[in-house]
Parts: structure tokens; C-alpha cells; sequence
């Protein structure tokens, strides 16, 4: 801080930002901007988006940053466009050409080539990417010319959607919706394979993360030309992160007792959540402000806390 004081905390903005990232800027080039226009250096995101890419974004700000570890892994859709007859080092249309082809196969196979990735595949993780062996990324490996071994793993394509824009130059527009951990540069390259002639990533752009979507987003220029009271109001609250779990209230002197650290027996409180199970907790007026979780004790079946997330009790 520039007067050298503390920032308080209770003043400090908090919450989640859905920004509409441009192509060119990285997930960190977002980061740096959200930092400085809502003054605080605790700022992090939720998923990695390459410079190529485009579209949603989460950015949490404040003590929302801390929610990262917390989260479940989050659905996602994407729009891409593949452009088949060609593969890269990259897998995408920005890498460095390896093959090139001249016999496309046409559109009823291409979309029949597609539709066979629906569902539950193994996916190989693409070298240039940010996914970590050995405690280095293999993105940095990658441009040291160094490849490495990876394990295929499982990700689902809920559903895939492959419509031709220039069938006679290969080139399709993708609408997918899959799990968390999907490399759709990956996906395309491996659509390409099927069909024998190759294929790259042209375009991306993610429409969605869980239930945050490109209506909830705004680009960085937008958020620039703001007022500080208008980036404030785009902020949505923790609670949104967390949508999928289910909530329970604690009454006033039980709240009081587990912002202490005690735990709260679900005897006490008349329910029955399951061992292991994963709540939003919230205050008696219906206000969330911390994450909880179910352990069995030799006393019973009790809610603990796992993170705090508003400290003001008389906020």
C-alpha cells in the first residue's frame, strides 16, 4: 500500500469476475489488470485459457482467491473451429506445420468422425500445454525441444456438435460441451487421426464454465472504462462457486461456535447430511460465509469448518 498501512480487510473487494479474455493475453496478462483495477494483490483464476483462446474466465478477487482450492472441477463449453488437412507440433493452427494433406474427406464423415468422440474417451494431455510432470510444465519442456511420456487419461464430451463453414478447405465449427481437463486442441487433433488426413485447433473461444457464461463476462477494456463503483457491482459473491452444493443454515449461537472452530453436531441441528459431504454454510438470515464439511465423530455425525470466507459475523 502506497501509505504503507494495511489494507482492512472488511474493505478489501471480494468476489468472483467473469471476464471475457481477448485473444493475445494470457490467463496471468488478466490477472494483472483485475490486480490493479480492484487495488489488491490477491487475485487468481479457476482455468487456464491459452493466448489463442478466448471467452470466459473466472477471476476471484480478494478472499475469494482463496477458493480456488476448494472448488469442484466445473463443466465447460467451448466453440472452436478445427481445420482439418494439417497437424502441428502444437496442435494447433499457430505451431509448427508437421504434415500437410490434400485429400479431405467430406462433410457426412467428418461429422460422423465427430460424433464418435462423444461420451467417455482417453485423452493424451498435449505437450504444449500447462499441466505439470516432474514438477515442471510441459509447455516449458516443450520449447526446450524436449518431449516426455504421458498417460492418457479420462475425460467426457458430453456433447459435440460438428457443422462444415468451408467443407472444400476442411474447416468445421465445433460446439462442445465436456468435463474439466479436456484439451479441445487435442480433441480436434485427434478427430483429424481418425479420419487419416490430420487436424489443428484454428479458433476457441469457451462460452462457459460451470454456471458462469459469457452474459455474466465483460473484456478487460470494459471493465478499464468503468467506473470503480461499476467494477464493484460486477463482482458476484463466493457463494456462486459453489451453486452445486448444497447449503445449511446455522442458527446464531451454533454460527458463533463454528466460526470457533467447534464442530457442530447434526443431531443438534436436525440434519442429516453424508460423511464426507461438502456444504455451504450460511448464516440464519440465509447468508452464505464458509465452506463446511461432514466427519463422524465418536460423539456422531458433525459439521466442522473447512474455510471461512466473510469474517464480519455482524456484517
Amino acid at each position: 500500500m502506497a501509505d504503507g498501512k494495511r489494507m482492512d480487510m472488511s474493505q478489501e473487494p471480494c468476489g468472483v469476475l467473469v471476464v471475457d479474455k481477448p485473444q493475445g493475453f494470457t490467463s496471468f496478462d488478466v490477472v494483472g489488470k483485475v490486480r490493479r483495477l480492484y487495488g489488491t494483490r490477491r487475485v487468481g483464476h479457476t482455468g487456464t485459457l491459452d493466448p489463442l483462446a478466448t471467452g470466459v474466465l473466472v477471476v476471484l478477487v480478494g478472499r475469494a482467491a482463496k477458493a480456488s482450492e476448494y472448488l469442484s472441477v466445473h463443466d465447460k463449453s467451448y466453440r472452436a473451429v478445427m481445420k482439418l488437412g494439417i497437424t502441428t507440433d502444437t496442435e494447433d493452427i499457430e505451431g509448427r506445420v508437421l504434415s500437410h494433406s490434400e485429400c479431405l474427406p467430406g462433410a457426412d464423415a467428418v461429422i460422423s468422425a465427430a460424433a464418435g468422440f462423444c461420451g467417455e474417451i482417453m485423452q493424451t494431455p498435449p505437450m504444449y500445454s500447462a499441466l505439470k510432470v516432474g514438477g515442471q510444465k510441459l509447455c516449458d519442456l516443450a520449447r526446450k525441444g524436449q518431449t516426455v511420456e504421458r498417460q492418457a487419461r479420462p475425460v467426457t464430451i458430453h456433447s459435440i456438435i460438428c457443422e462444415p463453414l468451408d467443407a472444400r478447405d476442411g474447416r468445421y465449427m465445433l460446439d462442445i460441451s465436456c468435463s474439466s481437463g479436456t484439451y479441445i486442441r487435442t480433441l480436434c487433433a485427434d478427430i483429424g487421426a481418425t479420419l487419416g488426413c490430420g487436424g489443428v485447433m484454428a479458433e476457441l473461444r469457451r462460452t462457459s464454465v460451470g454456471n458462469f457464461t459469457l452474459a455474466d463476462a465483460n473484456t478487460p477494456e470494459e471493465l478499464e472504462n468503468m467506473t470503480p463503483k461499476e467494477r464493484e457491482a460486477r463482482l458476484l459473491p463466493v457463494e456462486s462457486l459453489f451453486t452445486g452444493l448444497r447449503r445449511v443454515v446455522l442458527p446464531g449461537f451454533f454460527e458463533r461456535l463454528f466460526r470457533s472452530g467447534c464442530e457442530i453436531y447434526q443431531k443438534k441441528l436436525g440434519t442429516s447430511f453424508t460423511d464426507g459431504e461438502r456444504l455451504r454454510v450460511c448464516s440464519a438470515d440465509g447468508s452464505f460465509f464458509a465452506l463446511g464439511e461432514v466427519f463422524e465423530y465418536p460423539g456422531g455425525s458433525a459439521i466442522r469448518s473447512v474455510k471461512i470466507f466473510c469474517l464480519d459475523q455482524n456484517r
